[in-house]
Order: C-alpha cells, then sequence, then structure tokens
C-alpha cells in the first residue's frame, strides 16, 4: 500500500476500534442495534491494515475539484450504504422508495449493502481518493467522524444547492449545522443516532431515572449503573451533565469528565463499561439503569414494558450518518437528486416507519402518522422540539487529541 504522510492510527485509536468489535454496535444489523459514533467496529484485518500505511495529514481542504458529470448521459447512480439501511418490501425482492425514485426520474440506482463498518470502508476507498481516481461510487453513506475526515481531506464534492430544494428547506435545525460541514456544503444527514438514559422500572422500584448525576451519585443504584465503551457517548454525556458543552470542550473540561466517572469507579457505583451486551443485563434488571443507545431502547421496548428511556434536562449525545459525493464520481448530479428526493417528507417517512432512526426531515409527522401512529408519537424517531433543542453533538478531534482522550478512556474503563 502506498505511503502517505502519515496521520497514523495510534494504539488507543486501534484499541477504541477493538471494542467496537467485540461488543460495539457493530456488531449486530441495523435492525436490532446503532453502530458505534466513534470509530465504529472494524475487522481485525482492516485494524492491522490501516495501523500499518499513513493517513494523509487532515489538513483543511476546499473540497474536491468538480469531476466531469455524465449524470445527462448515464441515467445512473452508484449508491454505497450500511446494511439493513433502507425500506424493503415485504417478499423482500424490491426497494420501494428506491423503485419509486427510478420511475419518477429514470435514473437507475446501483445500491450496495457494502459499508460494514467506517474505517474498513475507508481503507477500501482510500487509495483512489488519494491517487484522486473514481471509487466507483456516487453517494457513500458514513458517521460525522469519518465525514468530517473525508472533508477535510478535500476528497468530497460541493454539493449544488440548486439540486437539493428538499433537502436545504428541510433538514432538520439539529443536524444543519455540524462543526465539521457548517450549512451542508458537502454532506447531509441520512440518520441521526441519540445517546440517552435507559432504565428498568421494575429494576428501579418504579423510580424514574433521567440524569448521569442520578447515576453517577444515587445509592440506591450503587453496583447496578453501566456506562458506555465509546468514549464520545460516555464522555459527551458526562460533560453537558457537568455544564460543559460537548462542542466546545477543552482538555481541562475533558478531564474533569473523567475524574467525575473515575469516582463512580472507585466507589463501585458503576458496575462495568459495556459495548451493546447491556441490552441483556438491562432487560433483565441486573443492571437498573445505564447510558444507552436509542435503537436498542425502540427494540427493547417491543418485548419487555419495564424499559423506559429518559432525555437529561442538561442534554444528550446525538451523531448521525451522512451522505457525500466523492471526489471524482462520475454521477454527481445524479446523486444529488437521489439526497434530495430522500428530503421530501413522504418518502423520509417511508424509509423512517422501516429504519426506525431519528429522521433528519422535518414536516414528516403527518406522513408518518398514515404509517404508523405509534412511530409518529415516537421521539426517538421524531424528536420533538424540546427534544430536539437538548441534543448536541461531540466536536471534531484532531488526531493529537483522539490519542490522547483514548489513552485516558481506556485507563478509565480498564481497556
Amino acid at each position: 500500500m502506498e505511503s502517505y504522510e502519515s496521520e497514523r492510527l495510534s494504539s488507543a485509536q486501534l484499541a477504541a476500534m477493538r471494542r467496537s468489535l467485540n461488543n460495539g454496535r457493530g456488531v449486530l444489523t441495523r435492525r436490532s442495534l446503532l453502530r458505534a459514533s466513534g470509530m465504529g467496529a472494524l475487522a481485525l484485518g482492516g485494524i492491522a491494515t490501516l495501523g500499518a500505511c499513513g493517513i494523509p495529514p487532515a489538513g483543511r481542504a476546499e473540497g474536491a475539484a468538480a469531476a466531469d458529470d455524465h449524470s445527462e448521459k448515464e441515467k445512473e447512480v452508484t449508491f454505497s450504504n450500511w446494511t439493513e439501511y433502507m425500506d424493503v418490501s415485504d417478499d423482500e425482492k424490491t426497494r420501494p422508495t428506491l423503485a419509486a425514485f427510478t420511475k419518477r426520474t429514470g435514473i437507475r440506482v446501483k445500491y450496495t449493502e457494502d459499508i460494514n463498518d467506517n474505517v474498513e470502508f475507508f481503507g477500501k476507498i482510500k487509495p483512489q481518493l488519494a491517487a484522486g481516481q473514481n471509487t466507483g461510487r456516487d453517494l457513500i453513506c458514513v458517521t460525522d467522524w469519518l465525514a468530517a475526515r473525508i472533508i477535510r481531506l478535500g476528497w468530497a464534492q460541493k454539493l449544488d444547492p440548486s439540486n437539493l430544494p428538499h433537502a436545504f428547506a428541510n433538514v432538520s435545525a439539529q443536524f444543519r449545522t455540524p462543526d465539521w460541514d457548517p450549512g451542508r456544503a458537502y454532506s447531509y444527514p441520512w440518520t441521526g443516532i441519540p445517546t440517552v438514559i435507559a432504565y428498568n422500572a421494575k429494576a428501579t422500584g418504579g423510580r424514574k431515572v433521567d440524569s448521569v448525576t442520578q447515576l453517577l451519585d444515587d445509592p440506591k443504584l450503587k453496583g447496578r449503573v453501566s456506562f458506555l465503551s465509546e468514549m464520545r457517548d460516555t464522555i459527551g454525556m458526562t460533560l453537558l451533565d457537568q455544564g460543559k458543552d460537548p462542542g466546545k470542550f477543552t482538555d481541562a473540561d475533558f478531564d474533569g469528565a473523567i475524574g467525575r466517572l473515575q469516582k463512580a469507579v472507585d466507589k463501585k457505583q458503576i458496575r462495568r463499561f459495556t459495548g451493546n451486551d447491556y441490552t441483556a443485563d438491562l432487560s433483565k434488571g441486573d443492571i437498573a439503569a445505564c447510558v444507552g443507545w436509542a435503537g436498542d431502547i425502540i427494540q427493547l421496548q417491543a418485548d419487555n414494558p419495564d424499559i423506559k428511556f429518559a432525555i437529561p434536562a442538561a442534554g444528550y449525545i446525538t451523531s448521525s450518518d451522512n451522505l457525500l459525493v466523492p471526489a471524482q464520481a462520475r454521477h454527481k448530479t445524479n446523486a444529488e437528486k437521489l439526497i434530495d428526493y430522500y428530503y421530501e417528507p413522504p418518502v423520509a417517512a417511508q424509509l423512517a416507519a422501516y429504519i426506525n432512526y431519528v429522521c433528519p426531515v422535518d414536516g414528516v409527522r403527518d406522513e408518518l402518522a398514515k404509517i404508523d401512529e405509534s412511530m409518529a408519537s415516537n421521539t426517538l424517531i421524531l424528536p420533538d422540539r424540546e427534544m430536539a433543542a437538548k441534543s448536541r453533538s461531540f466536536r471534531s478531534l484532531s488526531t493529537e487529541e483522539e490519542t490522547a482522550y483514548e489513552e485516558k478512556f481506556a485507563k478509565l474503563i480498564g481497556a
């Protein structure tokens, strides 16, 4: 593999990936489990490969130069996405929203579920992007930290607003201005991924648990609390509880959050730090309350009415998966039309009804209610105004910050 000026993955970053591989959100299917909002799950071979080769330095780039666009003559678009992240017909033979797009526009969609993990996928496309070559994909869907890196490296094409009227008008306020792509010049969110507080009402004796302070200090919860082994989720929620903004925190703020959690570890308030495996303990009541992923909670509630969730008054962390057009893509305009199509409320509602993730599109509530009233009223799928106002994102990290923070976090959780 060609070697670049190195932005090499540190041992701390690799350890974080292995945690996700073993028990993070990437372990199970998209329908039952959310993916890690940090580095994501990674096949061990991919870890070794990426650790061995450099990643180009993350200097701020102005985006990829516009490639020759063949959209007018070639009515097609190639879309790479995660598994279980697109609606499927009851007989599993068609994808209704994609079929409707083709029928309306004449643009054929080559849809591929070839993203299993952020870093592994980046390893696939990085050599072509670095060499200025077409990846063979016109549209990709990656988690916010990787979207930020691709944009920063100049490997994403700037989007044409004239092809995105629905997207520009309908993207929800909480997703409109991420620090890594202000104004959504290069990307649009596919879904949001909230981190919330979950509890088993039977195990808490009917008491509500709705703050990180309660998790860390309530003696009635001692030894029956878990936090996540994903750094951004656990630290982000703790920062919020301490009155700090996860989008603007300092090294001192981070250390303060680590210290707060360490005290709870020392007094055995926290039982353990987990990946997705907290779900079984929460359902059984062995864990009374925890920091968890909203997608898990929706699934658990279907089988156990004692499972509840709460949005802390201090706020909660939301990450996102995002659509980008890679450098040298042949069908940029067609890709933009597909992005915009999924920001039409009836289409967005149909997608949300299938995948059960936070929908980033305003104006879908009535459309979703036509499909399933219970989904339309579920704030883990359609956050209401109050909940959306409490959403915060974990800021982008430099390579040096990520290495230092992951090392401190690994020490905290005993990884």
